[in-house]
């Protein structure tokens, strides 16, 4: 009796919690937006139906191979590798909606249209019917993503990865109607279906919307995939839109360094593109690189596409920035950062959002499904190396212009004779000064010539070369015993790069 006495109660004390809930949520939408934010990123139900379908790479950054099969890159010691494995502490933190703070340039510069799925119940024959009668069309066995370039397919289990492929071989084959390989929910077919949309860019002619039909145990027994309009003519569209992209990534084919093709393709989307919230297909890679005509998705879905066809790993993000947004993630030598083209695309600000962390991007952007589980943008190499032009007048284009000017070689009080061309040279340039200055405390100044030789000056600090490149070596030979060492960078006119080091020996 006494047992069933404390059930009761327990029972009551539920009861009333889950009533003040309600009663809360009714009076307080934002209240029931943040009960549902909180169910959303603990794996908790959505819309009736189960957890989501990421148990098994659900961190991703913890999950994926060390980099050692990179497509088109090559990793140097002391380097990070896209996908390599991460510090504790390094995921993403998505910052608090109510912290936003939108600038007014840049406000309803957006259009992002989340995925949308239509769910159809059916009864025992009408399933029993769609299984002997549909085939699965193209399973997608066989095909393998590199986790490098396409991240949304390792937060799948292995049923979510199964479908994911059967749902990307059929929409290359414009198959819009199949048997669905796996039986899963309502809520994982939109996570999968979700997964293959954001990984492929060049699935240009796939709509953000498809449906699915469930059996009345709510497992998915039919998917269905929708086109847009450059299906109805689909092999001139694809030739048109492969040779618009061509056009672009020619630009880039006397470049070596990573960074300089990206920042070449940046400045060339927001050079060809207009912002226009009517445009047709404006989800797609083709309103972009095509049209020259789209919203957000299209900015970000074209810069992902050149990306990739530049073996660069970039991704398409999907959030919050006062609307719903795109932009996207891009991995460099050093890591990950934030690109927003859609806000660059802005008179002054053609920078501003280029290559962020995402402490840079907190008080404007909040990452939103799966989304969420890609790497954190730490990179600091890369970031802000270039000026925005700083527009602040009207009427004429000019007036009012704030142009950034790098210092020349001659204004730093250097000569030619300072300027290395080889880390080779940087370390004999080092050594002489430090050998010639002894001990104490005194700053060494030195110049590194191009893009290609900061990379490399940078991964080789990052693994501490530079003890057995001259320290070392010079310590020897004054007799030092300690060495404290303070740098800093700075770029000049002509990329080059001035390296100041304090340093305090004894």
């Amino acid at each position: 009796m006494k047992i069933l006495k404390r059930i009761l109660l327990i029972l009551l004390v539920f009861l009333f919690l889950m009533t003040g809930l309600i009663v809360g949520s009714a009076l307080n939408p934002e209240l029931s937006r943040k009960v549902g934010d909180f169910l959303y990123r603990n794996g908790g139900v959505d819309s009736g139906e189960e957890a989501l379908s990421i148990s098994v790479d659900q961190n991703l950054q913890d999950e994926l191979p060390d980099g050692s099969d990179t497509t088109g890159m090559e990793g140097e010691s002391g380097q990070a590798q896209p996908g390599e494995a991460k510090e504790q502490g390094e995921e993403y933190i998505s910052p608090q909606e109510e912290a936003l703070l939108v600038p007014e340039e840049v406000a309803g510069k957006a259009g992002y249209q989340p995925v949308e799925g239509k769910e159809e119940q059916i009864d025992l024959e009408t399933e029993e019917a769609l299984k002997s009668q549909l085939s699965a069309g193209e399973t997608g066995d066989g095909l393998v993503f590199d986790a490098q370039f396409y991240p949304y397919y390792h937060m799948l289990d292995e049923a979510g990865k199964h479908l994911y492929r059967q749902i990307y071989a059929n929409a290359k084959r414009l198959n819009s109607n199949f048997k669905a390989v796996e039986a899963v929910s309502v809520a994982q077919t939109r996570n999968i279906f979700l997964a293959v949309y954001l990984d492929h860019p060049e699935l240009f002619w796939l709509d953000t919307a498809y449906s699915g039909k469930y059996s009345s145990r709510g497992e998915l027994v039919e998917v269905g995939l929708q086109f847009n309009q450059t299906a109805e003519d689909f092999e001139n569209s694809k030739r048109v839109f492969e040779q618009s992209a061509s056009d672009i990534l020619s630009q880039v084919a006397g470049l070596s360094g990573n960074y300089e093709k990206e920042r070449l393709v940046h400045d060339s989307l927001i050079g060809k593109i207009s912002y226009q919230l009517s445009s047709p297909m404006n989800q797609s890679a083709y309103s972009g690189i095509v049209s020259d005509q789209t919203v957000c998705a299209g900015y970000a879905r074209a810069f992902q596409y050149l990306m990739q066809q530049l073996g660069i790993p970039c991704y398409y993000v999907t959030g919050y920035a006062g609307e719903s947004h795109a932009w996207n993630i891009v991995w460099l030598e050093d890591g990950y950062y934030n690109v927003d083209l859609t806000w660059d695309d802005t008179p002054g600000g053609e920078y501003d959002y280029f290559n962020q962390s995402d402490q840079d991007f907190a008080s404007t952007h909040i990452r939103q499904e799966l989304s969420v589980y890609l790497p954190a943008c730490n990179g600091q190499l890369y970031r802000n190396l270039e000026v925005s032009s700083g527009e602040t007048g009207s009427g004429d284009q000019n007036a009012g212009q704030q142009v950034y000017r790098y210092r020349t070689l001659e204004e730093t009080g250097l000569s030619g004779e300072s300027v290395a061309s080889s880390l080779g040279q940087y370390f004999d340039l080092c050594y002489q000064q430090i050998t010639q200055n002894g001990k104490g405390s005194y700053v060494i100044l030195n110049v590194l010539e191009g893009e290609p030789l900061m990379a490399e000056w940078y991964a080789m600090h990052q693994a501490e070369g530079y003890r057995q490149g001259y320290l070392e070596r010079a310590m020897t030979d004054l007799g030092a015993t300690s060495c404290q060492m303070q740098i800093t960078i700075e770029e000049l006119e002509g990329k080059k790069y001035l390296i100041s080091q304090e340093l305090v020996l004894d």
